[in-house]
């Protein structure tokens, strides 16, 4: 088979992070179920369904004694998913042991199961990877508090902001994502065992008790009541992950506006050796930006295979798991590499203050528009007021103090000062609270994900 260009040697570094690939890649993938297979078998022992040397024999199995061809063969041969591993596992236990090998179990007990424990260690990097992002946000923010800049709308030069305040609105995202992970964590890290049919028949009136050890066995939640076509765990993981992409990419797209050169307000670090053009060497493409907006696409598209994952038939259904097989690693390591990429630009980011303020003195007679209209306002009434401007703005073409000092509106010693001075007083206040804010709860959080 050939090899996909997103994990090939040449690119792989662009879709997702070496730490995320060990947790989906083959091998650790099949020492997960081996280690899923042993936790259940040491849980019947406790229970007296299988011998305790059977349990301690699986446990005793590693991927290394398994004959990885051997296993894809038979995967093949039975088109049962979990069969090839089993026949595998079987050939390399005693034969008093070969019996109790996934005794009374089924496939989506024991990728459910793996599930739990893939969200369990992806949303631990995520976790610590937003939180050091969020960090870095906040020492921006804090330092560009009254760093006035343009703020745009509909793409054009609107009112005054401060830049530290646009910062703090991407951190204060992250920290509602923050609690999106510590909230759902309850939810997403469980096991599965479920048996035929979820109502664990084979095990009989000992089923919910064997659940309660078997994922206690793997650090996991007891979920309360089988899933095997309730999906909605993995689709609200899944989406949890693409909004973490959605703000990084919102980040990028301003990044990625604002260091155009007739802009000139921010720009990303050069990487050393990066060649942005072969063909025009003056160019310096802000690539990583632009990359989280790729990375963003592609998990929101897998984040919706998960999503509709959630639309199952009756007690099993493999059109929705199997699809999970391949978003979920999709849109976890097209997060990690979201994440790696956006502490990247923000820890390089260079911020241009001066650039930022040439840009409010070149439109500095229509910035200031908002804040003339809100003094007209309370002498004229706001209708009366917005046509005035609006003539003057759009029917005249007038400059905006000439025009209201014509009109008798004010007296060009007020229209002057209320254009000059940039309302941004409440940017500043909403900073200071988005920092204390953020300073709490990380004070009171764990620097793990737990």
């Amino acid at each position: 088979m050939g090899t996909r260009l997103s994990s090939a040697g040449l690119y792989a570094h662009l879709w997702g992070t070496p730490e995320l690939a060990e947790v989906f890649e083959e091998r650790a993938m099949l020492a997960s179920w081996l280690d899923i297979l042993a936790a259940l078998a040491r849980a019947q022992a406790a229970m007296g369904l299988v011998p305790a040397s059977s349990a301690e024999a699986i446990g005793r199995a590693t991927v290394d004694q398994l004959d990885l061809d051997y296993v894809a063969e038979q995967t093949r041969l039975t088109s049962h998913s979990t069969l090839g591993l089993i026949r595998g596992l079987l050939r390399v236990l005693p034969e008093a042991a070969r019996e109790h090998v996934y005794f009374g179990a089924t496939v989506q007990d024991v990728s459910d199961t793996w599930f739990g424990l893939v969200m369990r260690d992806v949303g631990a990097v995520v976790w610590r990877d937003v939180r050091a992002l969020e960090a870095a946000l906040l020492g921006l923010a804090a330092e560009h508090r009254d760093t006035v800049m343009a703020g745009r709308t509909h793409g054009q030069p609107g009112s005054p902001v401060t830049f530290g305040f646009k910062v703090a609105s991407w951190a204060d995202e992250l920290r509602r994502h923050l609690d999106r992970l510590r909230e759902g964590r309850p939810r997403w890290v469980v096991g599965q065992l479920a048996g035929a049919v979820g109502v664990l028949g084979f095990f009989g009136a000992g089923g919910t008790e064997l659940r309660g050890r078997f994922c206690a066995e793997l650090g996991l939640a007891d979920p309360g009541i089988s899933w095997l076509t309730s999906r909605d765990r993995l689709a609200e993981f899944g989406t949890v992950l693409a909004m973490v992409c959605g703000t990084l990419s919102r980040i990028g797209t301003e990044v990625y506006e604002l260091s155009r050169p007739e802009i000139g307000e921010l720009a990303e670090a050069a990487a050393p050796g990066a060649v942005s053009s072969i063909t025009m060497p003056h160019k310096r493409n802000p690539e990583g930006s632009e990359h989280l907006d790729t990375l963003a696409r592609l998990a929101r598209s897998s984040a919706a295979v998960l999503v509709e994952g959630m639309v199952a038939g009756h007690e099993r259904d493999g059109r929705a798991w199997k699809a999970e097989w391949l978003a979920l690693p999709e849109v976890c390591q097209l997060t990690g590499a979201a994440l790696h990429q956006a502490l990247r630009l923000v820890d390089g980011l260079h911020v241009y203050p001066e650039a930022m303020a040439e840009t409010v003195r070149r439109y500095g007679p229509d910035l200031g528009s908002e804040r003339v209209l809100a003094e007209l306002t309370a002498r004229l009434g706001r209708d009366k007021a917005q046509r005035a401007l609006h003539e003057i703005l759009r029917e005249e073409g007038a400059d905006l103090v000439d025009g209201v000092v014509a009109r008798g509106l004010a007296t060009a010693s007020e229209a002057a000062s209320w254009r000059a001075a940039p309302s941004v007083a409440s940017a500043g206040a909403m900073v200071d609270r988005v920092l204390a804010r953020a300073e709490r709860a990380r004070a009171a959080e764990p620097g793990q994900w737990a």
